[in-house]
């Protein structure tokens, strides 16, 4: 059986990943075992923070709700239920753009919940 070098496949995996740590501070862009434990960290935030990504956005949408209801004397508690009671179906991202893009809007429609 003939023998196989594996230094084609080896050298374009080493520079896939120092490709990808390209950016990375000191050794951890240069080094090819720093680059890939970098790598590594890396993914793993990236993929948690994919998930968090909505969460915060989700927060974002409240707390921008919350100011803008708070200055028509309102608490986005109460707010949520009145417009539960009345059948009013709006997502909190759409709420959130208009009080703050149209906030003349969203004020009229506070004082029609009223």
């Amino acid at each position: 059986m003939p023998r196989i070098k594996r230094g084609v496949a080896a050298k374009k995996r080493r520079s896939n990943v120092l490709k990808r740590a390209k950016g990375f501070d000191n050794r951890r862009s240069t080094n090819f075992i720093s680059a890939r434990q970098a790598l590594l960290k890396a993914d793993t935030y990236a993929y948690r923070d994919r998930r968090n990504r909505k969460r915060d956005f989700r927060a974002l949408w409240l707390i921008r709700t919350n100011a803008a209801l708070r200055e028509n004397g309102m608490t986005w508690s109460t707010f949520a239920g009145m417009m539960k009671k009345q059948g009013i179906l709006i997502n909190r991202k759409m709420l959130s753009e208009l009080a703050v893009q149209h906030p003349e809007v969203f004020d009229k429609m506070v004082q029609g919940l009223k």
